[in-house]
């Protein structure tokens, strides 16, 4: 494969027009981001936590599209020393970063993929949580996955999003992050209307806070009071972890005024998380990410986006 040109600066790093990372880059919408930002001549950093999955990935792009300007770097969104080796591999090579797509994700159950298929349901019985009484049967939300979820969703985005901001900081053509959302975000799907109240007040939050809540939902889960507490009755764990993404989302474009920082739903997309259960294609789900990701610098920040359209959600 070819590798991407670059120009040398003083200081001997390697700099292009634009650089971008995209987390869970090797399949779904991930995939098409990367495939999508390289054809407007961005160098994307496709990333993925199996090694041969993401080289597998990269060697696609190039050989499907005709595309040298995308590259592989390994990255494990949960573990702290692999996304130090990203950040310190960005700035050797390149100095600076433009653009980031936290796009990795699980869903966060356990399922019998054979019981699920079985129910046939249609995508807007899916889609508008009305599903969520007859998937208890064919899901199960164990301790565990919901830990590893949450662990990835929020917790991950937040690890790989603060160990690059200092590259961000430094991008001369004014840095992007996207952040993947979700329709299980929409805080009309949170039962307990006094956190309901409090997620849609982001002067009140932190990341501190979102923490706490988390811990709290665990807590319910672990001692079986989801239900009682209000919780997200439809994947509650991915409905919990996109909620508090929308919010880190927001706290980040207060906090960076001069970064355009925005969150987006894909739509409906055919891909592994939702079992392929989908109706858009990867490409249709990723024009949303990548429009964001190629926003002006004075465009919208702190937004939600349902693919490319802001919609109010909080």
């Amino acid at each position: 494969m070819e590798k991407p040109s670059h120009v040398a600066t003083a200081d001997g790093k390697q700099a292009s027009h634009r650089i971008a990372v995209v987390t869970g880059g090797n399949k779904g919408v991930g995939l098409e981001v990367c495939r999508q930002l390289a054809a407007q001549g961005v160098t994307v950093i496709l990333t993925a936590r199996d090694e041969k999955r993401g080289k597998d990935a990269v060697e696609s792009i190039c050989r499907e599209s005709n595309l040298s300007n995308v590259v592989f770097h390994q990255l494990d969104v949960r573990d702290d020393s692999s996304v130090a080796a990203l950040a310190r591999h960005i700035e050797s090579r390149y100095g600076e970063l433009d653009i980031l797509v936290n796009n990795a994700a699980v869903v966060g159950v356990a399922a019998d993929e054979e019981g699920l298929k079985a129910l046939n349901l249609d995508a807007e019985t899916w889609t508008s949580g009305r599903a969520a009484t007859v998937l208890k049967d064919v899901f199960q939300n164990t301790y565990e996955v919901a830990r590893d979820c949450l662990d990835t969703n929020y917790y991950g985005c937040k690890r790989v999003t603060e160990a690059l901001l200092p590259l961000l900081k430094l991008s001369k053509s004014g840095a992007k992050i996207v952040n993947a959302s979700s329709l299980a975000s929409e805080l009309k799907r949170m039962p307990n209307e006094e956190l309901r109240k409090d997620l849609s007040n982001i002067d009140i939050w932190d990341e501190a806070r979102i923490e706490a809540v988390l811990n709290t939902f665990m807590d319910d889960l672990k001692n079986g009071r989801l239900e009682e507490a209000g919780w997200p009755a439809m994947l509650p764990a991915y409905s919990v972890s996109k909620m508090v993404i929308n919010l880190y989302t927001r706290i980040l474009a207060r906090r960076y005024p001069e970064m355009r920082v925005n969150c987006v739903r894909p739509g409906f997309v055919r891909t592994d998380i939702n079992w392929n259960l989908g109706t858009l294609t990867p490409e249709q789900g990723a024009r949303g990410p990548v429009m964001l990701a190629l926003l002006p610098q004075d465009g919208p920040t702190g937004c939600y986006f349902d693919q490319t359209e802001m919609v109010n959600v909080w």
